[in-house]
Parts: C-alpha cells; structure tokens; sequence
C-alpha cells in the first residue's frame, strides 16, 4: 500500500482556451452531427474564473436562474477542458430540447450528440447523480477539480498528440 502523499500546489498558469484534444474531439462531435444531419452549436467552451464567478453569481447575488453549482475555478470549464452544446433548428434558433428529433430517424437529436460525444472521449453532465447539467461534456484526463487548482495539467505528448495526466513526480 503506498504512502499518502499530499497534493503540493504549484504555480501553474491557468488556460487561456481549450485544451487541443478537446477541441479536436469538439470539431469531430460537430462533423459527426452534422453527417448524422443534426446542427450542434457550441455555447460555451474555456470559460475564466472572472467569467466562470459571474455564472456562478446568477440565481444567487444576481438576477436569473441558477445555471452552474461552481464557483471560479471550480469548473472543468476554467481549465479548457469543458464544452457546452445546444441544437440548432432549420430556422435558426438554437434550442436546448432534449426531445428534438429534427432529422426524423426515431431519436432524440440530444441523446444521438451524447452518444457521439461519449465515444469520443466526453463525459456527459447529464449522467452525474447530482446536479443534472444535460448540455455539459467535459475530459478530465484523470485529473480533479483539486488536482487541477493546485497546478496539474493534462500533458500533450508530442508524438502522437494525445493528452495524459502529469506524473505525480512532475
């Protein structure tokens, strides 16, 4: 049984934009989609702490519904890790209908854009026990929201653009 080792926080510098497996994986969802006749909009993506806090502050301080359970930071989002997604209609309008079936095979638009995201690597919101977030897909790359603010970051390995976690002697 190994030794309890407890996280040391470095000083990493918060991403400015998604991470480049997420945004392949995020550009492949949208083809997929879109050949399966389904037009998907990406809502949100990188999202910073300062924007991340106003969120969090809606429903709560401000006006609104409550739309996320994290405060900045706290939020796979915060470290380009995180896309939120919407349908979009023939006539334009982007709609969060999880019912949708606008290219008429029998099943729901949503549920064709989960299945697509997960075999690409997403975790769905809509899965989480607790608060039910149906338009979130995120990658964590093994790493926790802890993990993440004390400074580790999915690396790229150059040969093969894949992302792993840090080591833990990193």
């Amino acid at each position: 049984m190994g030794v309890f080792q407890p996280l040391e926080k470095k000083d990493a510098p918060m991403p400015t934009e998604l991470h480049p497996e997420v945004e392949e994986a995020k550009n492949e969802l949208l083809n997929r989609a879109k050949e399966s006749g389904i037009s998907v909009v990406i809502t949100d993506g990188h999202r910073s702490i300062e924007r991340q806090n106003e969120l969090y502050a809606q429903g709560r301080s401000d006006e609104g519904s409550v739309v996320t359970h994290a405060d900045g930071g706290e939020s796979y989002h915060n470290y380009g890790l995180a896309i939120d997604f919407a349908l979009k209609t023939n006539s334009g309008d982007v709609v969060w209908d999880t019912t949708r079936d606008g290219n008429g095979n029998g099943k729901s638009d949503w549920m064709e854009v989960v299945s697509i995201a997960k075999d690409l690597g997403f975790e769905w919101g809509g899965d989480w026990s607790s608060f039910k977030d149906y338009p979130h897909l995120q990658m964590d790359f093994g790493l926790s929201i802890r993990e993440l603010q004390y400074g580790k970051r999915p690396k790229i390995e150059k040969d093969n653009n894949k992302a792993t976690s840090e080591s833990e002697s990193s």
